[in-house]
């Protein structure tokens, strides 16, 4: 069943937390009459942009027979299933059965229906469960939601279990190390000392001893969707706005891949916008794209195991304090004790 809460907390560690938003995938992906077969948190979805551009979210399975409801027709507000020609709506709700006008399926909610939201070029839906149908309050990243700052949204899909993706971003020690041949991050120590710092709404994991100078401090964000955040030095050759910053987000697709999510950004208005968006489309853009692929390949080269066989030392803690807030929640959301890790 959907959204069941009889999951295990070791199923829900592994394929992905409830009662938060998570992207999905980028706008672009589903153009206005077009729809999507997506796949997150290992169950298979919908996403259909109507007639009037709005988005819908649905279970992918037709209520009559369970055939997949992407298969269909997209009838401009809801979808037409190819197998019986049975009408659905973007809230799930039968509206026709064609073999047989008037049964009773036409006028029940029986499809899940997931709320969405864009922001940022990508699209958002909130995963709940059968206690928690209604979406928690969503506060998206300040580089988001803030007209000043110029982003690009950066995606990919790797094969490696989502918490993976989210532990590599709460280590930014391997920077020094993974991405040493980069043209931002080759500068600063290979040693240093690492502290967590609380937030209201998270945690800094960040250097004591170096600031400003390679990946040395990110921030973990729990506003309704998790995300981090995160700022490299740029050099004045890479253009106006100073330090580059980076939101990033991961969608669990299922127990082995994820969908990560890039948004490079500054704080840049006027003609200096203008100058920093054409240097990072010429120039910039690609180099990111070298740095995100040393991350997948190392990732992916990893086993499925990785995290249970490990030696951690000072400079993990960041990767420990988040490992267990979220075996912690699994556990919650499972009703029972937290999952089990390293």
């Amino acid at each position: 069943m959907t959204l069941s809460t009889r999951d295990t907390a070791e199923h829900i560690y592994a394929h992905g937390l409830r009662n938060q938003w998570h992207p999905v995938v980028p706008s672009h992906f589903v153009e206005r009459g077009g729809m999507r077969r997506v796949t997150a948190l290992g169950e298979q979805w919908l996403l259909f942009r109507r007639s009037d551009g709005g988005l819908s979210m649905l279970a992918d399975r037709c209520p009559h027979r369970g055939a997949p409801l992407s298969l269909g027709k997209h009838l401009g507000d809801r979808i037409a299933c190819w197998y019986h020609g049975v009408e659905v709506d973007g809230t799930g709700t039968v509206t026709s059965v064609p073999g047989l006008p008037g049964c009773n399926l036409e006028g029940k909610a029986l499809v899940t229906s997931l709320p969405v939201r864009e922001a940022g070029g990508a699209i958002l839906a909130y995963f709940g469960d059968e206690e928690h149908p209604d979406p928690v309050e969503l506060t998206l990243p300040e580089p988001l939601a803030d007209e000043e700052i110029s982003a690009f949204l950066c995606y990919a899909e790797w094969d490696v279990p989502w918490r993976f993706a989210m532990e590599n971003l709460l280590d930014p020690m391997h920077g020094a190390f993974l991405h040493s041949e980069s043209h931002t991050m080759f500068a600063g120590d290979t040693t240093a000392k690492f502290r967590i710092r609380e937030t209201g709404r998270g945690y800094f994991f960040e250097k004591t001893d170096q600031r400003g100078v390679n990946f040395d401090w990110v921030e973990l964000c729990h506003t309704g969707v998790d995300w981090v955040d995160l700022s490299i030095p740029y050099p004045p050759s890479a253009g106006p706005g100073g330090p580059f910053g980076i939101v990033g987000m991961a969608c669990p697709v299922d127990a082995g891949r994820t969908g990560v999510f890039f948004w490079r950004y500054r704080k840049v208005s006027g003609w200096q916008r203008d100058t920093w968006r054409f240097l990072y489309r010429t120039l910039i853009e690609e180099r990111h794209w070298e740095v995100l692929e040393q991350d997948r390949v190392i990732l992916e080269s990893m086993p499925a195991d990785a995290d249970q066989r490990e030696n951690l030392y000072q400079h993990d803690l960041g990767v420990v304090r988040l490992r267990r807030l979220y075996q912690a929640q699994a556990g919650r959301q499972s009703g029972a004790q937290p999952a089990s890790a390293s």
